[in-house]
């Protein structure tokens, strides 16, 4: 078999991967659903503009495959395009463990908007011990993986793009009202975890 095949092979099985955990990230972010009977303390309804720029970056990098299907991703190298599908491949694992793991975390405080409850509690266990947003920390694994195995990579960047203009939206509005509601709490977790992607300082403080 020739490298050219085993990359137009890596292509297909990185796909049926992230369809997978596509399956599993979809579904738990849209049943998983916040069970709280407490009453809001205070939201912001403009974290919905945020969410849906977020949304909007995957059917940009959805818009432009590559032609023909499956081949390299970058400069027509087989090698290399292996090498990315199988990152590909091992970011969609793990981005959909990443989001599983953070709504769990959340239990019943989850929600899609930017809110804080009456018996709302900051969590900062888990996944929230290591970044403090895993949820959109996957929500962007699962974009570039995705982009990755099927997309055209100024279409994947023209998505990133958006899709960092809306979380800084949502990040933003949101860690307002932690700080309004937990105040110094909040602000030793933020001070001590990064935003979206943890580094080694962060874990060396965490032991």
């Amino acid at each position: 078999m020739s490298l050219e095949q085993i990359s137009y092979y890596s292509n297909i099985l990185a796909l049926a991967i992230i369809l997978m955990c596509w399956l599993v990230f979809a579904g738990t972010l849209l049943y998983r659903r916040g069970s709280s009977t407490a009453e809001h303390h205070s939201r912001e309804p403009l974290s919905w503009a945020g969410l849906a720029l977020q949304l909007v970056s995957y059917p940009i990098s959805w818009s432009v495959w590559r032609t023909p299907l499956f081949s390299p991703f970058a400069n027509e190298q087989p090698a290399m395009n292996i090498g990315l599908q199988f990152t590909a491949a091992a970011v969609g694992i793990g981005s959909a463990w990443l989001a599983v793991s953070a709504i769990r975390e959340l239990g019943k405080q989850w929600s899609l908007q930017a809110r804080v409850l009456e018996d709302h509690k900051l969590v900062t266990t888990g996944v929230y011990s290591i970044v403090r947003h895993p949820i959109y920390a996957a929500m962007l694994g699962m974009l570039l993986a995705t982009g990755v195995v099927i997309s055209h990579w100024l279409a994947v960047s023209v998505a990133v793009l958006v899709f960092l203009a809306g979380t800084k939206t949502r990040i933003h509005l949101e860690e307002k009202l932690l700080q309004r509601s937990f105040g110094e709490e909040f602000t030793i977790w933020k001070s001590e975890i990064p935003s979206l992607f943890p580094s080694p300082k962060i874990r060396q403080i965490n032991k």
